[in-house]
């Protein structure tokens, strides 16, 4: 996973998604780093692909596109259940900071179209992800398998910085 993400992982993670071959699509954090620190992004895009064209999209102006696209009101509630599905992962006992925000860490609005992506490759449903699976075209999501790996030893996991650049 270090490969993937240019740096060694902070948090345990499972792998949410990957293709038939074994190789990670999407991965799915903790919400709390290995040092207690939140980590508000619950799926992560690692393939090196898919975050390339994301990207190019982004500086293409889709964040601003895609917002405008969405219902508003499907966009919190995609937020809402991202939250609460990682909030749901908390420990009862923790004391320190808790991850903040729907997608991406944002609490209304897109900030970033590879974290949607992410969502909705991870079965989420996500108008945003609908949004950049349709621009994006030629993505054979048939060929990925959800639920396809076990969770990481600790320190194999997401880093906190942004490997998708968002």
């Amino acid at each position: 996973m270090a490969a993937l993400l240019g740096r060694s992982p902070q948090c345990a993670f499972d792998v949410s998604v990957a293709y038939d071959d074994g190789q990670p699509v999407v991965i799915a954090n903790a919400p709390l780093l290995d040092d207690g620190r939140p980590m508000p992004t619950r799926y992560w895009l690692v393939d090196v692909d898919l975050r390339r064209r994301v990207s190019q999209l982004e500086g293409d102006g889709g964040v601003r596109s895609a917002e405008a696209a969405v219902d508003p009101e499907a966009l919190a509630a995609t937020h809402d259940r991202y939250a609460a599905e990682r909030d749901a992962l908390v420990p009862p006992d923790h004391r320190g900071p808790r991850p903040a925000g729907g997608v991406g860490g944002t609490a209304r609005g897109v900030k970033c179209l590879h974290a949607h992506l992410a969502y909705r490759l991870a079965g989420g449903d996500d108008p945003v992800g609908n949004w950049v699976l349709a621009r994006l075209g030629d993505i054979s999501v048939s060929s990925a398998v959800e639920g396809a790996a076990t969770a990481s030893a600790p320190g194999e996991a997401a880093s906190v910085a942004d490997a998708d650049g968002c």
